[in-house]
């Protein structure tokens, strides 16, 4: 097993050598022990340039993710305190229910390498093919009434949007209510899951999934005119482990701002970021498809729509499509 605090010494001094003198005396071990360490690194995928004198550095990184790395770049206090991650699962969601039920502390952090059963909203499928994504689902226990959870998945959207605009430079925006698009093809679903007794939530569980480095061939034909990924549009691969340290750090920032102050700064932030406000939209309602124009949110976290003629429509679930 490789020594964390060697990883975690060259991983906290990226661009700096780091002579065996220096992790023999910092690790009280000998030169001999941090030489080994170094070769079972190696094996696990970094590569390093050493120099005679100087010592090592990380040059490359394994592009699986690993929990040391993460909580190296995370600056977080609860969001990711603690990290789990998965080769493989049928869904995050569920490995993060299972966490809750034991008590697992509000930000809990649920990852998987790949999903063969990742869920979407309405009981759709989230593509998740292996090492290209971030699929994860983070533990919440806010104290609040369950009418009020749906401000959370705007919250969410609102947070991996900022990040992703942050990491990538890619102006993506928001479509009610749990969608991330880029020219108006997806790059991340969110799901909220909550579970209730006497009204009031235990816990939510925010899924997040992002299509990072997925390429054009691997997705089957049926998404390839409806999604892509932050690989195909900014050109270059997209470094996993710094869009979750900076989804956790935004999450965590407006979570606190949503404890302290309520939904309206987050609504107007996902205003802002909003590619259908004062866009056409078609409507999927009780009464059969209708067209309008969205024009924000209430303050429940509803979508208003102007249908026309005076009619004020607030969209509290189903689906909403961009004309």
């Amino acid at each position: 097993m490789v020594d964390e605090s060697l990883l975690s010494i060259l991983l906290q001094n990226p661009d700096e050598f780091m002579s065996g003198e220096e992790m023999s005396r910092r690790l009280s071990i000998s030169r001999t022990a941090v030489w080994k360490q170094i070769n079972k690194l190696r094996g696990l995928g970094y590569e390093f340039e050493a120099v005679p004198n100087k010592g090592y550095r990380i040059l490359v990184k394994p592009d699986s993710l690993d929990q040391l790395t993460l909580k190296n770049a995370l600056k977080t206090k609860i969001m990711g305190a603690d990290i789990e991650i998965v080769k493989t699962t049928v869904s995050t969601q569920e490995e993060a229910r299972k966490r809750a039920e034991q008590g697992a502390a509000e930000g809990t952090l649920i990852i998987a390498e790949e999903q063969t059963g990742g869920k979407g909203r309405l009981g759709r499928k989230w593509f998740s093919p292996q090492g290209k994504g971030i699929y994860m689902s983070l533990i919440l226990r806010p104290q609040q009434s369950l009418k009020f959870t749906s401000q959370l998945t705007l919250l969410t959207g609102v947070a991996v949007c900022r990040a992703i605009r942050r990491t990538t430079g890619l102006n993506a925006g928001l479509k009610w209510p749990n969608d991330i698009l880029f020219n108006k093809r997806k790059i991340c679903g969110i799901l909220l899951e909550s579970v209730v007794e006497d009204e009031f939530v235990r816990y939510c569980i925010a899924g997040i999934g992002i299509s990072v480095n997925v390429d054009a061939y691997d997705y089957p034909e049926e998404l390839r005119d409806i999604a892509t990924s932050l690989k195909i549009e900014s050109g270059s691969t997209v470094d996993r482990t710094v869009l979750i340290a900076a989804v956790m750090e935004e999450f965590e920032t407006l979570y606190t701002l949503y404890q302290q102050e309520g939904f309206q700064p987050i609504s107007l932030l996902w205003e802002a970021l909003s590619i259908s406000n004062q866009q056409e939209v078609i409507v999927n309602t009780h009464q059969g498809l209708r067209e309008g124009i969205a024009i924000g949110l209430d303050p429940s976290g509803a979508l208003l729509v102007d249908m026309g003629m005076g009619e004020i429509m607030p969209i509290i679930s189903g689906d909403v499509k961009l004309k």
